[in-house]
């Protein structure tokens, strides 16, 4: 498999990992994965100097780039990190309290609560 991916995708783990942030989420979205072009997919190594080497399959089919796989757009995997990753963000702003501190207060120290995200 590719080296120095800017995304892993591992599709028995459910799992999207953005390389730059070193972060990956399991994406529990069962109507995402069972999708049939992607029955034969093991892993993607998205982004990689070695583009035929991006798509991982589950039997003997030669590795591929992501645009001869026919897997669609990339983007529909970046978006559903982005989300989670939101997803996240929010819980952190939302756990991170002082006590006796007014929301506004709480605004002045760690800015809005997040509401979008976009890699």
């Amino acid at each position: 498999m590719a080296t120095n991916a800017t995304w892993t995708v591992i599709f028995d783990d459910k799992k999207i990992i953005k390389k730059s942030e070193n972060i990956g989420y399991t994406i529990n979205d069962d109507n995402f994965w069972n999708q049939s072009k992607f029955s034969n997919i093991w892993a993607i190594q998205y982004g990689t100097s070695n583009v035929s080497d991006e798509v991982e399959y589950r039997d003997e089919t030669p590795h591929s780039s992501f645009a001869d796989a026919n897997l669609g757009n990339f983007q529909d995997f970046i978006d559903k990190w982005d989300s989670a990753h939101l997803v996240s963000l929010q819980d952190i702003w939302d756990q991170d309290n002082v006590e006796g501190e007014t929301e506004a207060e709480k605004i002045t120290r760690l800015g809005a609560r997040p509401t979008s995200y976009s890699s």
